[in-house]
């Protein structure tokens, strides 16, 4: 096991055991404890998450920033003081210095779970959706760090796709362009956050976990590195309408233009909107599809661990 030395870096006792002996290790974002959800679901779902991956025989290891270190595996305390602070910094690549240098409690977002991730050794991360390009991006630029973390480090990430409020056939091209594959978990389909079908293809499905893990390992054997999209539909049972929930994002950013509400304000001023306007309904949604790539993400880290 290759392990970067990095002198921030804290494990927890039980993901330095995992690693060490080749166990299969889960990473977890903390942006959607700090920034995505309201106390004290958020820390209820973040403990959760940890007791799916363990069933599933793998170790969750939850990234935050605390103290000035990368803190890789929160204990209950640890979540508790995220889940419950006044001040967190949501933290992107660019980010993530201040929040060494200052000691703020940082809460990470997909792009710095993944450096973080991969700094300590570990493979695959569960989150609810990545980052991508914003709607009107061709006049705001506004385009997420996301993307660009998955050109360019060698972490797979289970998600329900992108994020709803996003661009995402623009999301599917500039991955494209960056060599990321993109694989379909029992669809065809790139699916859409809160809804299982975009009209989006995918770059191939992928059913079984041992298949995926073989893929995974292939691309990194050969010496190409980056990382993989695994685009894992939220369950039919907690979809939501792919036409309403659009019509609802539609007036969520149109609430955020008017407010000048952009950068990284906007997509938790928008979700924090959609669950308000959807009467709690997407935040069921997120958190059961949340659950679901966690449940999939330790078993295809199980099957790497057991094919390496």
């Amino acid at each position: 096991m290759n392990r970067t030395v990095f002198p921030p870096l804290d494990l927890a006792p039980e993901v330095a055991k995992a690693l060490d002996t080749g166990r299969a290790v889960v990473a977890l974002e903390s942006t959607i404890i700090a920034h995505g959800m309201p106390y004290p679901q958020n820390v209820e779902t973040a403990r959760t998450l940890q007791e799916i991956i363990r069933a599933e025989g793998a170790v969750p290891a939850t990234i935050a920033v605390m103290g000035g270190k990368y803190k890789v595996g929160l204990n209950h305390e640890e979540l508790h003081a995220l889940a419950t602070a006044e001040s967190v910094r949501k933290l992107s690549r660019r980010d993530v210095p201040l929040a060494l240098t200052s000691g703020e409690i940082g809460a990470t977002t997909v792009a710095s779970t993944m450096i973080i991730a991969a700094a300590a050794g570990i493979r695959l991360f569960a989150t609810g959706g990545i980052g991508g390009v914003h709607r009107g991006a061709e006049y705001t630029f506004d385009v997420s760090a996301d993307l660009t973390e998955l050109r360019q480090t060698s972490v797979a990430v289970v998600s329900a796709g992108a994020k709803a409020i996003l661009d995402l056939p623009k999301t599917l091209e500039m991955l494209e362009t960056f060599g990321v594959p993109v694989l379909g978990v029992g669809t065809d389909e790139f699916p859409a956050f809160y809804s299982r079908t975009s009209g989006l293809g995918v770059d191939a499905r992928m059913d079984a976990p041992e298949e995926i893990a073989a893929f995974l390992k292939a691309k990194w054997s050969a010496g190409l590195e980056g990382g993989v999209l695994i685009a894992n539909p939220v369950p039919e049972s907690d979809a939501l309408d792919a036409g309403a929930i659009e019509s609802t994002i539609a007036s969520a950013i149109a609430e955020a233009e008017a407010a000048g509400i952009g950068g990284k304000r906007l997509t938790p001023f928008l979700l924090r909107r959609i669950t308000e306007l959807t009467a709690g309904q997407s935040l069921v949604s997120n958190v059961a599809l949340v659950k679901n790539n966690a449940r999939l993400a330790a078993r295809i880290a199980v099957a790497l661990a057991e094919n390496s």
